[in-house]
């Protein structure tokens, strides 16, 4: 997943980063790598903190990235490691989460929903944020989607099979708790 990032931050940084007077070209490798790797652990705040629902719904329904709390908030996470790992000013930081964040987790969900790219799945992005590798998030969602689009009384219902009473009981089912 990671691989996948980084690809993906690599093909859309250039005016962001290397085009970018204010880091210097011998900064950009360690830029890009802080941005795919705060993406990832940002993708993980999201889940870990409320937005699992938000994230889920992203991936399934492919939704705005531009417009998700989830994507505003992974934009945050990858400004403040910028800014405290390598010492980019807030300016420049909140720069270049701007332009690479929407458009990475973007491409990386049009790739999740591609049945001809294997590089990443629903599965493996939803694994990832909330370190519950093989479970399957894709089939869940898609056994509890009653109108085809995934949403809050979707997630409620699943909670309710869950046993669990409300989202607490679905989440604490999810992971085992």
């Amino acid at each position: 997943m990671l691989e996948t990032l980084m690809n993906l931050v690599q093909q859309h940084s250039g005016q962001a980063v290397i085009n970018n007077p204010a880091i210097p070209n011998s900064q950009n490798d360690s830029v890009m790598q802080t941005v795919a790797s705060s993406i990832l652990s940002g993708l993980g705040q999201q889940a870990q903190g409320g937005g699992l629902g938000s994230l889920l719904g992203m991936v399934v329904n492919g939704g705005n990235v531009q417009q998700s709390p989830v994507t505003q908030g992974v934009q945050d996470h990858v400004e403040q490691n910028l800014m405290e790992k390598l010492g980019i000013s807030p300016q420049v930081a909140m720069s270049v989460a701007a332009a690479v964040v929407p458009m990475v987790l973007s491409k990386l969900m049009h790739k999740a929903s591609d049945p001809n790219d294997s590089s990443v799945d629903g599965n493996t992005i939803l694994g990832a944020a909330t370190g519950q590798q093989g479970v399957d998030w894709m089939g869940m969602a898609g056994s509890a989607m009653a109108d085809g689009k995934l949403d809050m009384n979707d997630l409620l219902r699943v909670a309710g099979q869950q046993g669990g009473g409300g989202l607490g009981g679905m989440l604490g089912g999810l992971f085992g708790k």
